[in-house]
C-alpha cells in the first residue's frame, strides 16, 4: 500500500478477503489502513465471522458491506485515497460506492489500482498452502484411478461426471473447482466438453479434467484415456502431447518465464506437425481460485518464483475426429519443480 501510495485499500473481492482475514462467507469486505483492519459482513455471518477472521475488527451491518467499508475507510484519519481493485468493481458499483462518500470526497477518495495488489501476494504459496493444495491433488489422483475401474462404453459422459462428483464428496472434498469435463469419441475435440447425455463409444479418446475444492484451495488435472485400441495416427497424435506436457514441465522453474514455459510445450508440437492444434494457452495458476496469475501463454513476460503453483496442460483437437489433453499442477521450487499430481500419463487403453 505504501509503495502504491494509499493511505487505505478496499477488498471487495471474496477469494482476497478471504486470504487476508480468513473469513469465508459469501457477503463481506474488508477495509485496510496502515494501522487497522476491518472486516465488514452481515448478520447472517455473525458467529461465523467472529470465529475465523484473524487480523480484523468485525463490523456486522445492515446495508452493503462495501458501502460500510468505504464510509469506514473516509473517516479514518490520514486516510486521503483508499484504493480499489477495478477488475472487481463494476461500473454501477462504483456509482454507488462514490454516492456513499460526502460529496467533497466523491471525486477523489476511492482510486482504482494500477495493478491488484492482493492477487499479487496469492500468486506465492506458503508451506500451509502448498500442503493443502497438494492434499486436494491427490484426491483428484484418486479420482482418477476409482474412475478407470467404472468407465464402460455406454455408460453417459454425466454418469463418469457424476461418479467422479460423488467420489470427490466422499473423500472429503468441498466441491468441484470447476464444472467437470468428460468428452468422449468426437467430443474430445471440444477444449471445455461438458459432460453431457452421449454414451462412451466402444472405441475412442475420453478426457477427463476435473478438481476438488479442499480448505477453500483448488486442485486441476487431465487425463485422456482410449477406449479399445488406438491406430497409428492416435497413438502418435497422444505422445506428440505427452512429450509436449512434459517438456513444459521439465522447463518450469524460478526465474523461467511463463512464456518460455508456454514455448517449450508449443515447439515439440510444432515439430510434429500438430502446431495449429493447440489452440489455448499452456497453463495459468491456481490456488485459492481455479484460474489465478500468472497465465502460461505465449510471449507472457511474468517470471515464475518459488512457491508458485501453475497448470502444465498442451493438448491437440481436430474437430469431428478427436482431442488429446494431459494437464499436471507443478510448484515452482527453489532448484526447478514439484508435480503435485502425480497420476499416470502413458496411454492408458481401457
Amino acid at each position: 500500500m505504501a509503495h502504491a501510495g494509499l493511505s487505505g485499500l478496499l477488498v471487495t473481492h471474496l477469494p482476497d478477503v478471504r486470504y487476508l482475514s480468513g473469513f469465508t462467507g459469501s457477503s463481506a469486505a474488508l477495509a485496510v489502513t496502515r494501522r487497522a483492519a476491518r472486516l465488514f459482513t452481515d448478520g447472517r455471518y455473525r458467529a461465523q465471522a467472529a470465529d475465523e477472521a484473524k487480523g480484523a475488527k468485525v463490523e456486522i451491518v445492515s446495508s452493503g458491506p462495501a458501502i460500510s467499508a468505504v464510509q469506514w475507510l473516509a473517516a479514518q484519519p490520514g486516510v486521503a485515497i483508499a484504493g480499489f481493485d477495478p477488475a472487481w468493481t463494476s461500473v454501477a458499483e462504483l456509482a454507488r460506492l462514490r454516492s456513499a462518500l460526502p460529496s467533497k470526497l466523491r471525486r477523489t477518495f476511492l482510486s482504482a489500482l494500477s495493478a491488484p495488489l492482493v492477487e499479487a501476494q496469492r500468486q506465492v504459496k506458503d508451506e500451509e498452502e502448498l500442503d493443502l493444495m497438494s492434499q486436494a491433488a491427490l484426491v483428484g489422483c484418486g479420482l482418477f484411478e476409482h474412475i478407470l475401474g467404472v468407465i464402460r462404453p455406454g455408460m453417459t459422459e454425466m454418469e463418469v461426471a457424476a461418479e467422479l462428483e460423488y467420489q470427490a464428496r466422499l473423500r472429503g472434498a468441498e466441491g468441484m473447482s470447476f464444472e467437470t469435463i468428460v468428452a468422449s469419441g468426437v467430443r474430445s475435440a471440444l477444449p471445455h466438453g461438458r459432460a453431457t447425455s452421449a454414451q462412451i463409444p466402444r472405441r475412442g479418446f475420453l478426457t477427463l479434467d476435473f478438481g476438488i475444492i479442499h480448505n477453500g484451495y483448488c486442485s486441476d488435472m487431465t487425463r485422456t484415456v482410449f477406449l479399445g485400441k488406438p491406430q497409428a495416427e492416435e497413438r502418435e497424435a497422444y505422445e506428440a502431447v505427452l512429450q509436449a506436457q512434459e517438456a513444459a514441465v521439465a522447463a518450469v522453474g524460478a526465474g523461467a518465464s511463463c512464456g518460455e514455459v508456454d514455448e517449450a510445450a508449443r515447439s515439440v508440437l510444432r515439430k510434429a506437425g500438430m502446431g495449429d492444434a493447440f489452440s489455448h494457452s499452456t497453463g495459468h495458476g491456481v490456488g485459492l481460485e481455479i484460474h489465478e496469475a500468472p497465465r502460461v501463454g505465449a510471449q507472457q513476460k511474468t517470471r515464475l518464483r518459488p512457491g508458485m503453483v501453475v497448470t502444465i496442460e498442451p493438448g491437440v483437437y481436430w474437430p469431428g475426429k478427436f482431442g488429446i489433453r494431459i494437464e499436471d499442477m507443478v510448484v515452482v521450487t527453489q532448484n526447478g519443480s514439484r508435480v503435485l499430481t502425480p497420476a499416470p500419463k502413458a496411454l492408458i487403453e481401457l
